[in-house]
């Protein structure tokens, strides 16, 4: 069966195809490989390996393989990868060199650092979090990579922060005593297939909504800002920063373009040329400023030419036809028309149905 992401593969390929020759003949190792930012790597890596013929090795940690085998028979069956039963925090060691790796997975790093050290890692990879910035000042457009602010110890929800932060100094301070070369990504908001419907994202809530006629729910009152990167930008740019990056260098990864969860939910019931109507639970406290949570991508930009290559209403288009399925909406490049269907922390979806592999995976 064809690709269902075929047109975005093209497009990353065509983004990325000047990296890929440092990678040819190399193993890699990465981890939270089966959610929504490990998909979007395994995918994007598999289809640059089949078209350029780079005979690059993938190993991936998973806490489920057989579930990953059922869900994306199109990646776990893939001859190129290696799927390995684990957690990052007590993962079994693969006895195998990795010169490059990314750690995507929500646990801390300690252990992954540990098999980096031993396996000969050459340049290293951690997805980290925007949320390691703590609130964003009301007054702050975009927040840069060097504001000194931090999540609060007395938080109640702090803890994923916490953790991020914490691994981001365990990951740089261990290539710098090791020798490898660690770069940072520090993740905001997205859109894309694999972005669970269901999940506390409200772009993909809204898509959800829209898809099972309506109404679209706004949950809180509607005044914070957002911004969402399509999830094939995602991948250039990961793919970038890790091939290309300087050494210790930390990047923030999102869009720019700041919406209000309200505007939000307007835009995508536009862009799905739908007439749902819009609820919003809550009306806004007087006074109170409008949290934002907005990346600065200057640095990104000007050090790694990375850009927004699609726009928001496309990736929301892109988004409700994949999860859709052929029976739910139909997209071309310039518009999208998306009929209603009879059924109702970034992490993984399941997708639409792939043919299994003859006999199994392995």
């Amino acid at each position: 069966m064809e690709n269902l992401l075929r047109l975005d593969l093209d497009h990353i390929l065509s983004r990325t195809e000047a990296l890929w020759p440092d990678a040819r003949g190399a193993r890699i190792f990465v981890t939270g490989g089966t959610g929504f930012v490990g998909t979007w790597l395994m995918e994007s890596l598999l289809w640059a390996n089949r078209r350029l013929n780079l005979r690059i090795s993938l190993t991936v940690l998973t806490r489920n393989p057989a579930a990953f085998e059922r869900r994306s028979p199109h990646l776990a069956c893939d001859p190129a990868v290696s799927l390995i039963a684990g957690d990052a925090a007590s993962f079994a060691f693969p006895k195998a060199s990795f010169p490059l790796m990314v750690h995507a997975a929500t646990a801390s790093a300690g252990r992954v650092l540990e098999f980096a050290r031993r396996s000969g890692v050459q340049r290293f990879l951690f997805t980290s979090s925007g949320a390691v910035y703590g609130k964003q000042p009301a007054a702050m457009t975009h927040i840069p990579e060097d504001y000194p602010g931090s999540p609060l110890t007395t938080g109640a929800n702090s803890d994923y922060a916490q953790a991020k932060r914490a691994s981001e100094f365990l990951c740089l301070g261990a290539g710098q005593a090791c020798g490898f070369h660690v770069f940072v990504a520090r993740l905001f908001a997205f859109v894309g297939p694999y972005l669970p419907l269901d999940a506390n994202f409200a772009v993909g809530n809204f898509i959800r909504d829209v898809l099972a006629g309506g109404p679209v729910r706004i949950l809180g009152d509607g005044t914070p800002f957002r911004s969402y990167l399509y999830a094939a930008d995602l991948a250039i740019w990961l793919w970038t920063i890790l091939l290309r990056g300087p050494s210790s260098r930390v990047y923030n990864v999102g869009s720019e373009e700041a919406i209000r969860i309200a505007a939000l939910a307007a835009r995508v019931t536009s862009a799905l040329d739908s007439k749902s109507p819009i609820s919003v639970a809550q009306r806004p406290q007087p006074g109170i400023p409008a949290e934002r949570y907005i990346p600065s991508t200057v640095r990104a930009r000007t050090e790694l030419g990375l850009e927004q290559t699609v726009s928001l209403d496309e990736g929301i288009r892109r988004t409700a036809a994949y999860a859709g399925g052929t029976a739910c909406a139909t997209t071309t490049t310039t518009a999208t028309t998306t009929r209603e269907c009879s059924e109702s922390k970034v992490g993984q979806a399941v997708p639409p149905a792939l043919p299994a592999c003859a006999g199994g995976c392995r």
